[in-house]
């Protein structure tokens, strides 16, 4: 009887054992979902942050366009205004001429000179009395402006933006794989390209491309959305980064791509060059940079075209005596042209994109192809012609920069426009620092942009013009310029 009760308890440890080593694995499980559903929150506000995004930068474009069209309202109204004040002011002059003359005629005691002229002079005073006919001291133009934003239906949209419920019998996507022809690099810009496997069925919404920080740090997202290409500008010269890309779809993410190695170029004094991927580990050295700016540049870039102009550039940069210096310690040149993709469809280029020009009499925008986010960089613009004394503007700007406005305009932009006697800055349509100096054909219009400092800097024939333009600068910047077809730089 004690064993056979012995027997029982022990086999009735077993099955309690087992149902223990259960618990244990599903208490595992338990923690690993906890992790898991940490990291798809992380993913899946980013990926709303991103959406969210996109559409306040629509809205943004969108108001712009929309403040375009009332100010060229308020030109027209203005226009009207004066020229009918104008015309009112010729024709009042010329009716109290004639008054005053008929007057002192009244006046004159000559019976005989009076009766020679008075006729002609009754019909002239009719005359012009009848010229100021009905409708003459009517407005032409009304005050108000009759446009009536139709915001509800927006609004109402954006009070329904919800959540759709997720399939969850939809799989998530599989990996990407990166298109390793088809990726470069081009001074301190990478282009990346990737694919879905081929034979995969399962839809895909978007995708997440991440870099790390140059230095081998955290990993950061730097694109989100449907583009299978992406350009990445504003990164370190001479540095090793690492990519890698993940799909997604409203079931979940995909893993990761196989991690991609990629070198930025060391100093393009030298022939520019694109680099292969992956660079071999083993001829990757790191190099400690400045910290990696969170501003990037995304451009989405599409197959079938090259991005970047690869070239040996013959001409020369003429720098500021006063940065020499830079230029034997050892420090990167990154030579830049003028990018036909992102300007306005008005600008002329030659002089393989060195020279721009601009076929209309409005102030057009043209960017340089690099991006700086950090560090001290200069450039010169040569004045190849001037006519009819028109202000264009030089300076730096973001990407989406209004393009068919003067530099400076918007909030995008941080320009000194010029003219031939005196210079302005403008940042955000506000006007500062007028300076005496100006320019003429042949001049030359220096750009200083300190980002260690933070700070814009302009030079007219190596002379600072007027005090440090503006402060506290932060993000990627591209040079940038504004003309119109007077203007050739």
């Amino acid at each position: 009887s004690f064993f056979l009760l012995q027997s029982q308890l022990s086999q009735a440890l077993n099955g309690l054992s087992d149902r223990a080593k259960e618990a244990k694995e599903f208490l595992v499980q338990l923690r690993n979902m906890v992790q898991q559903i940490q990291e798809n929150s992380v993913e899946f506000e980013a990926c709303l942050v991103a959406q969210c995004d996109a559409l306040i930068d629509a809205l943004n474009r969108r108001k712009a366009q929309l403040l375009s069209r009332v100010n060229k309202e308020h030109e027209h109204k203005l226009k009207v205004v004066r020229d009918q004040i104008s015309h009112c002011t010729v024709k009042l002059r010329q009716t109290t001429g004639l008054m005053e003359y008929c007057l002192e005629v009244i006046k004159e005691n000559d019976p005989s000179g009076f009766l020679q002229i008075s006729d002609a002079l009754i019909r002239r005073v009719h005359l012009t009395e009848d010229q100021w006919g009905k409708g003459t001291l009517t407005p032409r133009m009304t005050t108000d402006f009759d446009l009536n934003l139709d915001n509800a239906p927006l609004l109402q949209s954006i009070h329904q933006l919800d959540f759709v419920q997720m399939k969850v019998s939809s799989p998530v996507p599989a990996p990407p794989i990166l298109q390793l022809e088809e990726c470069c690099t081009h001074n301190n810009s990478a282009t990346l390209s990737w694919k879905q496997p081929p034979l995969s069925t399962v839809q895909v919404e978007g995708y997440i491309l991440e870099l790390d920080d140059g230095n081998g740090g955290q990993f950061r997202e730097v694109y989100v959305g449907k583009e299978t290409m992406c350009t990445v500008d504003g990164l370190h010269f001479n540095s090793t980064y690492s990519a890698r890309v993940k799909a997604f779809n409203k079931t979940g993410v995909s893993p990761y791509s196989k991690t991609l190695v990629l070198q930025t170029s060391e100093d393009t004094q030298s022939e520019e060059q694109t680099l292969p991927f992956p660079v071999p580990l083993e001829r990757s050295q790191l190099r400690r940079m400045s910290p990696f700016s969170s501003t990037l540049n995304l451009q989405p870039s599409f197959p079938g075209r090259s991005y970047f102009e690869l070239r040996s550039s013959a001409h020369q940069l003429s720098l500021h005596s006063s940065l020499q210096s830079l230029n034997s310690a050892g420090e990167p040149i990154a030579w830049f042209s003028f990018d036909p993709a992102s300007a306005h469809a008005d600008i002329i280029f030659s002089n393989d994109n060195l020279t721009v020009t601009c076929n209309s009499y409005d102030d057009r925008v043209v960017l340089g192809k690099t991006g700086f986010s950090k560090g001290l960089h200069y450039w010169e613009l040569s004045i190849d012609r001037y006519d009819n004394h028109p202000d264009p503007a030089f300076g730096v700007a973001r990407i989406d920069v209004l393009k068919d406005a003067m530099l400076g305009k918007d909030d995008k932009a941080w320009a000194m426009y010029v003219d031939n006697n005196r210079s302005w800055f403008m940042h955000n349509n506000s006007h500062t620092n007028r300076t005496e100096g100006g320019i003429t054909k042949g001049a030359t219009v220096g750009v200083l942009l300190d980002l260690t400092r933070r700070t814009l800097t302009f030079s007219i024939n190596e002379d600072q013009q007027g005090p440090v333009a503006f402060e506290n600068l932060e993000g990627l910047f591209f040079p940038a310029v504004s003309l119109n077809r007077n203007v050739q730089v």
